[in-house]
Order: structure tokens, then C-alpha cells, then sequence
């Protein structure tokens, strides 16, 4: 088995050319000329080198904030053609998308945290011992610092979010989201180390090789805040290369498991398919509560009940490329019919 196998071109080999403006080296790639994709890194760097900036007043961001465009988009949301939705006046729709804005940020920061970084380091831990070859173990390392970049830059866009709205929108008001619950409860049920190990990698995969098509839908889209679509367009640009990190990363370990453990990694693979296919409806469950929308609880309902009408779920296309590069299409337990392609809305995960 190679030591170092295929990777994208410059990952781990970038160059330590520093960026114009007075930007560190090593943040994300980014356009200088989009002044949104520029404000999102400016504050970015200032937050990474400086810990008291948070008290400091952000103009870079809040300049660009557009008070009559919507947070996320709405093609996105699983009611989006419910009449109780469609009823609601401008200023209920706009702050229903604020908290879906917010609950989104909060997802990716802890999916980071709790299920990425944590794969991402079993693996430079030596618990996948297979992952060998120096130009690998760098690019893994590098990939946990992107992951931290990303946690700041989706939690400074909600911060932006709720000095212009002037309104809390907790987090803590929130409950943990979905694909982060079915990880922690898989994971904590198995008793031996390499159960555990296997489960993180697993959701970790899935999610690697699976995200872009979901945040493509909001880093392309042009009528919502430019803040966020940049700051989406920026995480999605580091996430192509993640894909091919994390694809590697899995195909070297499926090869040095014994016939056990492989059957346990592909079966991992298939509950961090499930915890990703469906909408996470306690979270919208949650956000109907604060915001009293009037039969918001029951228009979720409807939803919930007419999911065989629409596939709620993410485009799988890349993760099913690997399975079929790892020759065990036919060993996964999954209904691929229930995948949609990446032209087609999302769910909020």
C-alpha cells in the first residue's frame, strides 16, 4: 500500500505566500475583489489573532448587511409551499428565515466539532493505522484547521445576524441537531474502542463527501444577504478538497480492516446516511416555539406526514461514488432511490 497516496493538487503543499491586505497565510481561499468574500476574512483574521476583537465593533460585516434581503433561502425549507407558510407577512417570513440562518450556523459548527475534527483526529492519533505517508498526515491537519476557520466564520455570520435583527436568537435555545444526536447515541452504544472509532469515521465521511451539494444551494444563491452567501462560498471552496481527503482517508482504512470491520465501517456508513437524509423537524419544532408562528406546529406536521410526496434529503452522488470505487454497492442496506440530485432543494440538517 502506497505511503502517499493520490491527493488534490497544493493540499498540504501550499505555498506560504502571505494573502494582500494583511490577511495571515492559511486562511481560506477566498476572491479579493468580492467585498463580501473580503469582509468575511478580514473579520476572520482579525477574530483568530486578536481573542478581544469580539468586543470591537465589526463594520466590515454589518456595512454589507442588506435589512430587506432574507438570511437563508427559501427554496431550501421543507414547507416552503405550505400555505401556512406562504400566509405569513414579510416580517414573519424574514425572521422564521433569520432562526433558520442561525440554526444552520450552529449545525455546522458543531458537526465540525463534534463529529469531523474528532474523525480527523482518531486518525492522526493512530487509531486508523493505515493512514501512513507523511503528505496524508499533513493534509488531515490541515483540514482540522479549516474546520476551525469554519466554526469562527459561521459563528461571526450569526453574530451579524443579530446586531442587524436586534434579536438574540439564541443558540442555546436550540436543541442538538439532528445528524449530531444519532452520531453521539451510535457511538456511545458500542462498547470497544474500535466500534467508536469506526462510527465517528463513518458520519465523518458522509459528511465530507456529501456537503457540497447542500451548501452549493446557498453559496450560489444571489437574493439572500451576501454575507451569507460568501461566507458559504468560502466554506464550500475548502469542503471540495475535504471530499478527496476524506475519500482517501476511507478508502485506506476499508483496505486494512479485516472482513469484521468492514462490515461494521459500511454499516456506519449507512446510519450517517440516515442521521443526514431527513429534515431535522425538533429543530423546526423548537424555532416554531420561539417565534409563536400560528399553526406552525401543525403545518410541520403536515410536513412530516407527506414525506413520501417529496424526498426530504441530500444529493449522495459523491459518497456513492466511493462505495462503488470500494466495489460494496450492492453490501449497503440503503434505498439510493431516495437521493435527489444537487438541483434540487435541500433540507435543513
Amino acid at each position: 500500500m502506497k505511503n502517499d497516496p493520490k491527493l488534490p493538487d497544493g493540499v498540504a503543499d501550499a505555498a506560504p505566500d502571505g494573502v494582500p491586505g494583511g490577511i495571515p497565510d492559511g486562511v481560506p481561499d477566498h476572491d479579493e475583489n468580492d467585498p463580501a468574500e473580503h469582509a468575511v476574512i478580514v473579520r476572520l483574521a482579525g477574530n483568530w489573532h486578536r481573542r478581544a476583537a469580539v468586543k470591537r465593533e465589526e463594520p466590515e460585516l454589518d456595512e454589507l448587511f442588506d435589512v430587506d434581503k432574507l438570511d437563508y433561502p427559501e427554496r431550501i425549507l421543507p414547507f416552503r409551499e405550505h400555505p401556512t407558510y406562504l400566509a405569513l407577512d414579510p416580517e414573519e417570513r424574514s425572521r422564521l428565515l433569520s432562526w433558520a440562518w442561525v440554526a444552520y450556523n450552529r449545525t455546522t459548527v458543531l458537526l465540525e466539532g463534534q463529529v469531523v475534527n474528532p474523525a480527523f483526529q482518531l486518525a492522526l492519533d493512530g487509531w486508523f493505522p493505515s493512514l501512513g505517508g507523511e503528505k496524508l498526515q499533513r493534509s488531515v491537519a490541515q483540514a482540522m484547521v479549516d474546520e476551525q476557520y469554519h466554526t469562527l466564520m459561521h459563528m461571526n455570520a450569526s453574530a451579524v445576524t443579530r446586531r442587524r435583527r436586534s434579536e438574540a436568537f439564541p443558540d442555546a435555545a436550540l436543541p442538538l441537531p439532528r445528524v449530531a444526536r444519532e452520531h453521539a447515541r451510535l457511538r456511545d452504544s458500542w462498547p470497544e474502542q474500535w466500534q467508536r472509532s469506526l462510527t465517528t469515521l463513518g458520519f465523518a465521511t458522509v459528511a465530507e463527501i456529501s456537503i457540497n451539494a447542500y451548501l452549493n444551494l446557498i453559496a450560489e444563491d444571489t437574493e439572500i444577504q451576501p454575507v451569507n452567501s460568501a461566507t458559504v462560498r468560502i466554506h464550500n471552496r475548502d469542503e471540495y478538497c475535504h471530499a478527496s481527503i476524506s475519500t482517501v482517508l476511507a478508502e485506506r482504512v476499508y483496505a486494512d480492516l479485516d472482513e469484521k470491520g468492514r462490515r461494521f465501517f459500511l454499516d456506519s456508513l449507512v446510519a450517517g446516511l440516515d442521521g443526514f437524509v431527513a429534515n431535522d423537524f425538533a429543530t423546526w419544532h423548537r424555532i416554531m416555539d420561539r417565534t409563536g408562528l400560528p399553526g406552525g406546529h401543525e403545518m410541520l406536521h403536515d410536513i412530516e406526514n407527506a414525506t413520501g410526496k417529496r424526498p426530504l434529503i441530500h444529493d449522495y452522488s459523491g459518497l456513492r461514488g466511493l462505495v462503488e470505487r470500494l466495489g460494496v454497492e450492492d453490501d449497503l442496506e440503503f434505498d439510493w432511490s431516495r437521493t435527489i440530485t444537487d438541483s434540487e432543494p435541500a433540507p435543513l440538517t
